[in-house]
């Protein structure tokens, strides 16, 4: 284990050269390796060589200028700073406004912890590289902004209009995103252990290559979402409603579907992935 733990960190290692050190790149490397340890292990139970198993597991991992597409690196992007220790809330959105006009919205490589930047209109807006902890959107206007390679840990989307906005290499561990609207986001490479999803709308929002262990889409209505080469282990949709949802290359194995309705053709894929799928309803 540990001779193939060192190769394929290797291989994220090569994977991510290119695109230089971003915030979130060590957590969510980490995550990236266990994700493909687990599914390394599971090829090595149904009898692959490790030749084979290591293959595999490299080949699922995808076309990688695609997956990073968004990635770029950072030393190249103007840094911005607004004094998050502010006492006045006032002064950091009025500063933040500010920047907005100014660069038109372009917030890359910006310090912003815990900045309160909720009720906003910052669409299209870049906060790529940017570090973002703690910081407040919530009601925010985000459609299509960029949050590629941000550390976004423990932040709060909640209610906010995120219509296409794209997560490449982002942390999002204990991000809230309750209530709000990813209908065809793109979250990629993405750690997003704790994240929270209460009453979101994930309509064609897309999962890829990220890490959703141990979290819950329970009761919810997922039209078209992509669950794609994801760690889905201890995942629950219980109660969830699962319209053209798909689940390529995902290990479903310990994914939890009790009480869940779908169509068909998801009911196909998940069964030829072996999920258990004892208690669901297929319409």
């Amino acid at each position: 284990r540990d001779i193939m733990e060192k190769q394929l960190q290797e291989f994220l290692n090569d994977t991510f050269k290119p695109y230089g050190n971003f915030p979130s790149r060590k957590d969510v490397e980490q995550e990236l390796l266990a994700n493909m340890l687990e599914k390394f292990n599971d090829l090595k139970q149904q009898g692959k060589s490790d030749d084979e198993a290591y293959q595999a597991t490299i080949d699922s991992f995808g076309d990688v200028s695609e997956i990073m597409a968004e990635v770029r690196p950072a030393a190249t992007a103007p840094k911005h700073e607004i004094d998050s220790n502010d006492s006045s809330v006032h002064k950091v959105l009025k500063n933040a406004f500010k920047m907005a006009k100014q660069s038109k919205s372009k917030f890359a490589s910006s310090e912003l912890k815990e900045s309160d930047l909720s009720e906003i209109d910052l669409t299209e807006a870049d906060f790529s590289f940017s570090s973002l902890a703690g910081t407040n959107f919530d009601g925010s206007e985000l459609a299509r902004a960029k949050f590629s390679g941000s550390d976004l840990r423990g932040s709060s989307f909640k209610g906010a209009k995120l219509n296409d906005a794209t997560f490449t290499g982002s942390d999002l561990t204990d991000v809230a995103f309750d209530d709000a609207n990813l209908s065809g986001a793109q979250i990629k490479a993405a750690a997003l252990k704790g994240a929270t999803f209460a009453d979101a709308i994930l309509d064609g929002t897309i999962f890829r290559h990220s890490d959703l262990r141990d979290v819950s889409f329970d009761g919810m209505t997922l039209n078209g979402t992509s669950f794609e080469s994801t760690s889905l282990k201890n995942t629950s949709f219980k109660g969830a409603v699962l319209n053209d949802a798909t689940f390529h290359h995902s290990d479903v194995k310990h994914t939890v579907f009790d009480g869940a309705t779908m169509d068909k053709a998801t009911f196909a894929i998940l069964r030829g992935a072996k999920a258990k799928l004892d208690n669901v309803t297929i319409k």
